[in-house]
């Protein structure tokens, strides 16, 4: 109903291949995929081929230097077709920032070029088994021992972790009651010895995405793998989740479009009692409704944009956008399965496979309900 205002034609011509990318390169295999659990390894080298990889890191790093409006066209398009599958915005977006805004040179020269082709997977650990959101609980260790750490723990519900050629890992590097100021971020290889995975997660949704644990047993890590100093992780960590949340607001609204307009076609073309569905008053308002609230959440999700351009975008904004945008998909996808009847209760229609990706959003880059407890901080 508004006119976006964010893009030009040069965004407009990387959304036309990112299209392109999605609708012939994943979309045919995404069913697959799911079956097998993760993608294949070959689309990551497909997609760095085209320059769809790790868009916002500099150029002399294998990059294209662009704004970040790019990630966004991206974000906005695999959640167009409703690809779950292939964990760009993890790899791109999350893990390079983290390389790029706290890595030394060395790790910098090392991985970003790669990641850009698509020769190193990337993937991030935070999470454990016993901990979920609350980071500073975590017990897996790096232990000095003398020009390297000594890393054990465990890591669960890590996106890109089957296939990852390196994990940037959340460690204790400190004394114990130190708090935030324990925590420190290690780069470790996944040939290192005693880093093991456990095989792809079986979830509810998102099937096609390599999810799984990871595994630390003495494992030997140079202290010259660390991501930025020795306990700063946490506040590596605070920066740069507020652009994690963002991305999952990018892809919640646009994942609730996708939803308005397969419903509005269907209840378009089913035909009941004789006439369309969408003939019917209560599916009309319905549909309003959506068109409505998805339009206000687009708006915000913008202005948070604009507020991410110019470095000003705050931690409870963001958690506003990812808790309300996410909440918000739910409550469409739930009324569009309704609207589709029976059918939307097959997994050949996209309404059912989206209805059942969606629920993840409420949960990972922090809970919903930790959403408002940081929201109720700045009260």
């Amino acid at each position: 109903m508004l006119p976006r205002t964010l893009f030009n034609a040069d965004h407009q011509a990387f959304r036309d291949t990112c299209r392109r990318f999605f609708e012939t390169e994943c979309l045919p295999h995404d069913e697959r995929w799911q079956e097998q659990g993760h993608v294949d390894r070959t689309i990551w080298n497909r997609a760095g081929e085209l320059g769809l990889l790790c868009v916002t890191m500099p150029e002399q790093y294998g990059g294209l230097g662009v704004d970040r409006l790019y990630s966004v066209i991206l974000l906005e398009e695999q959640a167009r077709i409703g690809n779950s599958s292939l964990g760009l915005a993890l790899h791109s977006d999350i893990v390079a920032n983290y390389l790029n805004n706290f890595g030394s040179e060395e790790l910098k020269s090392t991985w970003l070029p790669k990641m850009a082709t698509g020769e190193s997977v990337g993937a991030i650990a935070m999470t454990e088994p016993g901990t979920g959101s609350d980071l500073q609980s975590m017990i897996t260790s790096a232990v000095s021992d003398g020009d390297d750490y000594i890393v054990n723990g465990s890591k669960t519900f890590i996106t890109n972790g089957v296939l990852s050629d390196f994990v940037v890992v959340a460690v204790k590097t400190g004394d114990g009651d130190k708090g935030a100021q324990n925590i420190s971020l290690l780069l470790i290889e996944a040939g290192r010895a005693g880093f093991t995975k456990s095989k792809t997660l079986k979830k509810v949704g998102m099937r096609g995405q390599d999810t799984c644990e990871l595994f630390f047993d003495n494992v030997r890590v140079p202290k010259s793998n660390l991501v930025g100093k020795e306990g700063v992780g946490f506040i590596a960590l605070m920066k740069e989740l507020a652009w994690e949340r963002i991305i999952i607001s990018i892809m919640s609204i646009s994942s609730a479009e996708s939803a308005l307009a397969m419903t509005l076609q269907y209840t378009n073309d089913r035909k009941v009692f004789g006439k369309p569905v969408a003939s019917f008053q209560n599916t009309r308002f319905k549909l309003a409704e959506m068109r409505s609230e998805v339009q206000i959440g687009r708006v915000y999700v913008d202005r948070c944009l604009e507020l991410v351009l110019k470095g000003e975008l705050q931690p409870d904004a963001a958690s506003a956008a990812k808790y309300w945008c996410s909440d918000l998909l739910s409550r469409v996808v739930d009324e569009c399965v309704q609207l589709h009847g029976g059918y939307g209760f097959m997994l050949e229609y996209p309404i059912a496979k989206l209805y059942i990706d969606s629920r993840a959003n409420r949960i990972f880059g922090g809970t919903n309900e930790i959403m408002k407890e940081i929201i109720s901080r700045t009260m």
